[in-house]
């Protein structure tokens, strides 16, 4: 496997990344078409920046996120729960793991590890948070593993049909 780990255009690649994000995370078509315009967003944001991981030359999966903002969405919808935890103030000085997504064919070789603390051992926030479908899942067992914890557990996100979790670690991420 020639698997290579490096910065990804992610404005430029949106259409490549979100095939990857549909198989891994079950979108249909119309899902796809309002993430796309949601990724072209944050990509314009202060300090986003993505990783992408090839294998000959096929994108199989990436991450991307930002230094959070109090003042964007994700974070509107999610402090009031992290706040009845007392836990709030993971939003501030925090790096925001946005998306992270590898193809099902290439899960379980530790390309989703590489990609997250890669993206996090640049980032000059001393945390990371980020929000995962709170079922006990690979994902989920990831996150713990480099260290991530529950803040909020039971988050409602408009139109989400399953409640999250906001997880928070902090940096650098463990190594395992």
């Amino acid at each position: 496997m020639d698997l290579v780990i490096g910065p990804l255009d992610l404005s430029a690649h949106v259409d490549e990344a979100l095939a990857v994000q549909a198989v891994a995370f079950g979108l249909g078509a119309d899902e796809v078409a309002v993430r796309r315009q949601i990724v072209l967003r944050h990509m314009a944001y202060p300090g986003a920046r993505a990783l992408g991981a090839t294998v000959g030359g096929t994108l199989v999966g990436f991450v991307y996120g930002m230094p959070n903002d109090r003042t964007h969405w994700w974070s509107t919808v999610v402090e009031p729960y992290l706040r009845a935890r007392h836990n709030d103030l993971w939003l501030d000085d925090s790096f925001v793991i946005t998306e992270l997504h590898v193809h099902p064919h290439h899960q379980n070789r530790g390309i989703g590890r590489t990609l997250i603390t890669t993206i996090t051992d640049s980032a000059a926030e001393p945390r990371s948070i980020l929000s995962a479908i709170d079922t006990d899942s690979p994902a989920r067992g990831l996150y713990h593993s480099l260290g991530y914890q529950d803040l909020a557990r039971q988050v409602l996100f408009p139109s989400a049909p399953k409640p999250y979790a906001v997880m928070g670690a902090l940096l650098p991420l463990r190594r395992r």
